[in-house]
């Protein structure tokens, strides 16, 4: 069924255009993997990108928003150690917010959709724009590798070619609806509240 929902949204990956724009407009380009097993999940912290590789292949790359000074993005070898599409936070403060495609690769640590930012702005966790949380959750397993270092090989080349992403402009979905079901439902068609 993954794979399925997987091959729907697969397209050539190409180089896009550096710019500035909201991570609700970004849809990254993605390539299967021949060897699920061989996928693996590079996290670069300084440059705020994160890339599915097989090999040396790139499957998928996207801006990310990673931990702050004060809370970083946990750096090492991590694996990834569950997958829930429709998570929420249960710390305060923020309790009930929603986490859509968690994947846990340390305990209280994950990758999640969320808003992004150009700058580390998490509370360690990785955020991840919403088109790109659905397809990296369809592209890894529980198990999958995930490396995370303060750079990785391909910063300077697909990294760099990706566009800068800034929600800090658009305005709050209300509690309410954040709080509700509707936010999974949404994210689940690529879309939360106005966006």
């Amino acid at each position: 069924m993954a794979l399925a929902v997987l091959a729907l949204g697969l397209g050539a990956c190409t180089t896009l255009a550096p710019s500035t724009t909201n991570s609700f407009t970004f849809d990254p380009p993605v390539k299967a993997p021949k060897n699920p097993g061989a996928v693996k999940v590079k996290l670069s912290t300084s440059a705020q990108r994160l890339y599915v590789v097989e090999g040396d292949t790139v499957l998928l790359a996207t801006p990310v928003a990673v931990g702050t000074a004060s809370t970083p993005t946990p750096r090492g070898n991590f694996a990834i150690t569950s997958k829930q599409p429709r998570k929420r936070r249960i710390s305060s403060p923020g309790a009930g917010y929603p986490m859509a495609y968690w994947m846990e690769f340390k305990s209280a640590y994950g990758m999640h959709w969320g808003f992004i930012k150009p700058y580390p702005s998490t509370h360690g966790c990785v955020r991840l724009p919403l088109k790109s949380a659905k397809k990296i959750f369809n592209l890894v397993r529980v198990g999958t590798p995930v490396q995370i270092a303060t750079t990785q090989p391909w910063d300077s080349t697909v990294g760099k070619s990706l566009p800068t992403l800034d929600d800090s402009k658009l305005p709050n979905p209300p509690m309410s609806y954040m709080l509700s079901p509707q936010v999974f439902s949404d994210a689940d068609r690529g879309t939360v509240w106005k966006f």
